[in-house]
């Protein structure tokens, strides 16, 4: 979003100037952020000064003079960079954004005869990590327990979905934790209801403020092969001997399980044998 303001030049209150810049700029923690204006009436700029506003100051950070060129100023310089130098359109990068960053910066077009033009951006800081999605057994032959989880700053907005149409979610429930780090962790459940023909995918999107949204996926065996194997005994079976696939075929689960079964007999055979060689080896006494 693009904000067209019109601001006084500070010696002539009759004297207008347009500057084009961005109201809010979002970014991500860890992440680089440009905040860039642009004076859209040709003047005679001998300087461009950045500052960062705070409560009670506002503190230059870098300068480009017409004569003298591109300057960060002392205890900034790991922070602050030039993206695009000029005297009509200039851009700042803020490297590495973390929550300290938040806040408002002001452009100053300095001029002459008329004096000062200013423009403002606002620097808005999220966290989003990726979600989390479970799928669990219900009561019920043809339910799932599907929750997600999603961990941000602000809190993230959690949303499921379900690919097949005659599927549907009901009994929703949220909950939002405050965590020490000033995020916040959103968990949102419901149940899946509806008789599956096809495997089935379920999907977790969350999302902070108008950033990209984040998105997994999940998917749910149908209801049994076509061998007649309940196929949501399997797929729970999958899950507990410890895969880390959301999909697996019949064959592939019923494999899984087979492995873990010849394991257990595998340590089983060994400690008993160990056990007999022990019980079979001769006593000696002096």
């Amino acid at each position: 979003r693009f904000l067209f303001v019109t601001v006084t030049s500070f010696s002539e209150p009759s004297l207008t100037a347009v500057i084009q810049t961005q109201q809010t700029v979002l970014a991500a923690v860890g992440e680089d952020a440009e905040v860039s204006c642009q004076l859209l009436e040709t003047k005679d700029v001998l300087q461009v000064t950045w500052q960062k506003i705070s409560p009670d100051a506002e503190t230059n950070v870098a300068t480009y003079n017409k004569y003298f060129g591109q300057r960060v100023n002392d205890g900034f310089t790991e922070k602050f960079g030039f993206k695009y130098t000029g005297l009509q359109n200039c851009s700042i990068v803020i490297r590495n954004v973390t929550e300290q960053d938040e806040g408002c910066y002001r452009c100053l077009f300095n001029t002459y005869p008329e004096g000062a033009f200013t423009g403002r951006t606002c620097l808005q800081v999220y966290e989003l990590h990726e979600p989390v999605v479970d799928v669990r057994e219900s009561n019920s032959t043809e339910e799932w327990v599907v929750s997600c989880s999603a961990t941000g700053r602000p809190a993230p907005t959690v949303t499921l979905s379900v690919s097949q149409q005659d599927l549907s979610f009901s009994q929703y429930n949220t909950v939002s934790v405050s965590n020490t780090n000033a995020t916040f962790t959103v968990t949102t459940t419901a149940v899946l209801s509806g008789s599956r023909k096809h495997s089935t995918q379920v999907g977790c999107a969350a999302r902070v403020l108008s950033a990209p949204h984040r998105e997994v996926m999940a998917t749910i065996p149908d209801d049994s092969s076509g061998d007649g194997v309940n196929n949501k005994m399997l797929y729970l079976i999958l899950k507990r001997t410890g895969s880390q696939r959301s999909e697996a075929s019949t064959g592939e689960i019923c494999l899984c399980l087979f492995e873990r079964v010849r394991r257990r007999a595998a340590a089983f055979w060994t400690s008993w044998s160990r056990a007999r060689q022990d019980s079979l080896a001769p006593t000696y006494r002096e």
